[in-house]
């Protein structure tokens, strides 16, 4: 599997004030995670998020005409 970073700033809006992506960061915090740890699962639970984004959008495409 090829690994393809996020585009630059993704992460960044996922930690904006109030967003869900500071929630989650900042429940690893609370966690006992330190703040590498908890970057690293945010990154980890955004990628996810586009995955599961990729495979719903590819499942209501209907199938290429051979």
């Amino acid at each position: 599997m090829i690994s393809v970073p996020p585009p630059a700033g993704t992460r960044a809006m996922w930690l904006r004030d109030g967003s869900r992506g500071e929630e989650y960061y900042r429940r690893k915090i609370t966690e006992g995670k330190t703040p590498a740890e908890a970057r690293h699962a945010l990154k980890r639970r955004l990628s996810n998020v586009v995955y599961r984004t990729m495979k719903r959008d590819q499942q209501r495409q209907p199938a290429a005409a051979a």
